[in-house]
């Protein structure tokens, strides 16, 4: 779609920053306060950082600036951002006879335990190069084409080996107030504390796996880390094969922000990659998906696509080389105007979900996640659940790290890291979190979801069992209960599941990823049903009074008296002796020994000392 189409369609939809044609030229003294106030509010819902598009504006009808207008309204703009400690720095500009515009990025200048964090999910098909574009944004080196910068990212031996990345793999991109990249990589390697130090923004990319059969792993990846965005990579010689649509309608389905990245455009002929592009827009168009792609081919276009980005509805595609370096800095741009989606809810109490557990020698039990919400302080005491029994046990924060940075406090949207005090690892799993303990937090077994189906082969019916994922929590689940007879594809219903294992801390509104094998259904958690309403897992007592009541069953079916406590009341008719020999192999002489038939094998001979006895 052409971009002066776009504009005009978002002009009348976008928010003006602030009416720029008097207020920045004669800012009085109470105008001045009231622009002062618009930037910190700006600053609250943005994370610290916030764009301003200074343009004449009067009356609904547009009327350039001139050039000394212009610059007053910069030097304005300047002095309010020194009031917040923050810097300007102009994106783009227009000047000319007609009139003066421009885009600016004013962002607050983070203390060194302190930055603002994006996460970036990174998918698509497998060989589509998404490690070694990875590679190449974080170290800063262009790739030789057989995959040298993916090296730096691997964790395994195996991924060395194969080339494929088979686990959820981390790497960081800073920026500092300017937008200056703070990556200075030394012999080879990333010190991740001295980029947190050094940068106000931090974008965080997700490397998920992109085989088939690492699937499991990329859906834990998406509901686990809770990423802002999705990067989708598109290899310019493949096409979209393989993994690509599954890839993008969970992204769709979670309700993710997506933008496109289509690589190898140096190996790619003229003819494929345009064939490339347009099966890509047309899929995007599609009414599955119903994006409005971009092409972006200058900065102008960067800086457009990433102020409407919030919409959910544009999608910017961009065409790179990992080996020639060609748009690698649109992308990088585009990465630093990125804005955090996760609300912080500083104020509400405290919730972490763990996705991964660690023993550390000489520092203990380590667990890593997601604060959801509210802020986590050292020597906070928190409550760990739930265990096998759905209960919570009280736990005490004995150090944090925020991307190997220690730090004092870990607020809403952020990941971190946190050493435990004698907690042991054993003790630990997936899907467990932390909350403080005004929230009162109660385990499930059983809750309801409404779930809209998009793939099965036949039919779901009660007692079915897949895969559910929500948040960091992956199990195993049954169908107890549908608000229809059956599901097919595409049909939506309200069920009622229960877990298969262990107990689990879900909320209603979180969402759901239901898979097993090819079967894909995604929803929403309307009800959680408490442990104690949905009785929990069956007592001992209560399996050994079935166990008793089955054996008495068989019993009378065979004709004989009720046992008890697993033995007759009266004598049963026992089978006629019988003798059998067996020829014991380890015996001196080979001599043959007579057992009873039915004697236990182990039972000893009776002229031995044990059978004396």
């Amino acid at each position: 779609m052409d971009l002066k189409k776009l504009r005009l369609l978002f002009q009348k939809s976008e928010e003006n920053p602030v009416s720029v044609k008097h207020p920045f030229l004669s800012p009085s003294n109470d105008e001045y306060d009231k622009l002062i106030q618009d930037l910190k509010d700006r600053f609250d819902r943005g994370n610290g950082e916030t764009i301003y598009h200074i343009k004449g504006e009067q009356d609904g009808t547009t009327k350039p600036l001139s050039r000394e207008d212009y610059d007053v309204c910069v030097a304005t703009l300047k002095s309010l951002a020194a009031t917040r400690d923050a810097d300007c720095v102009v994106l783009r500009e227009e000047i000319t006879k007609k009139g003066c515009s421009g885009h600016f990025l004013v962002r607050c200048k983070a203390d060194e335990l302190d930055f603002v964090e994006i996460r970036v999910a990174v998918v698509g098909n497998v060989d589509a190069g998404k490690s070694t574009l990875l590679g190449v944004l974080t170290h800063g080196e262009l790739d030789n084409g057989r995959g040298t910068a993916r090296l730096k990212l691997f964790r395994h031996k195996h991924e060395i080996e194969t080339g494929r990345t088979s686990s959820v793999g981390n790497d960081i991109l800073g920026f500092d107030s300017k937008g200056n990249i703070v990556n200075k990589p030394v012999q080879g390697s990333l010190d991740w504390t001295k980029i947190c130090e050094n940068a106000t923004k931090v974008v965080t990319f997700i490397d998920l796996a992109g085989h088939e059969k690492y699937l499991k792993t990329t859906v834990f990846g998406m509901t686990g880390h809770a990423p802002d965005f999705t990067m989708l990579m598109v290899g310019a010689n493949m096409g979209i094969v393989g993994m690509t649509k599954e890839h993008l309608g969970l992204t769709l389905s979670l309700h993710i922000p997506i933008f496109v990245v289509v690589t190898k455009i140096d190996m790619a002929p003229p003819n494929i990659l345009k064939e490339t592009l347009r099966l890509l827009m047309k899929m995007l168009k599609s009414p599955g998906c119903r994006k409005t792609p971009i092409l972006i081919k200058n900065h102008d276009d960067v800086v457009f696509s990433a102020t409407n980005f919030t919409t959910e509805t544009l999608c910017p595609i961009f065409q790179v080389s990992n080996v020639s370096g060609e748009n690698l800095d649109l992308l990088r741009s585009f990465l630093n105007l990125l804005s955090a989606r996760m609300p912080a809810h500083v104020n509400d109490p405290a919730e972490f979900q763990i996705d991964d557990t660690y023993s550390v020698p000489g520092v203990g039990t380590v667990v890593s996640g997601t604060a959801l919400r509210g802020c986590i302080k050292l020597n906070d005491t928190l409550l760990l659940g739930p265990d096998p029994v759905g209960q919570f046990v009280p736990i005490t924060v004995k150090s944090i790290h925020r991307k190997r940075m220690p730090v004092k406090e870990v607020r809403g949207g952020q990941t971190a890291s946190f050493a435990l005090k004698k907690v042991k690892k054993s003790l630990l799993r997936k899907g467990m979190v932390m909350v403080a303990p005004s929230l009162n937090p109660v385990a499930c077994w059983e809750f309801e979801g409404e779930i809209l189906v998009l793939h099965h082969p036949t039919t779901i019916q009660v007692r079915y069992q897949a895969m559910v994922h929500c948040g960091s929590v992956r199990q195993t689940a049954t169908i107890l209960e549908m608000s229809q007879d059956c599901l097919r594809t595409g049909d939506r219903a309200t069920l009622r599941f229960r877990f298969i294992k262990n107990p689990e801390y879900l909320r209603p509104g979180q969402k759901i990823v239901f898979r097993e094998g090819r079967t894909k259904a995604v929803g929403e958690v309307t009800k959680t049903v408490p442990y104690a309403a949905s009785g929990g897992h069956q007592s001992g007592r209560q399996k050994s009074q079935k166990y008793q009541q089955h054996n008495q069953r068989q019993s009378e079916a065979n004709g004989s008296t009720p046992s008890v406590n697993g033995e007759n009341s009266e004598t049963q008719p026992q089978k006629p002796y019988k003798k059998r020999t067996r020829r014991n192999s380890r015996s001196k002489g080979g001599e043959t020994r007579t057992y009873p038939s039915n004697a236990p094998a182990s039972t000893p001979p009776q002229d031995s000392p044990a059978g004396q006895l």
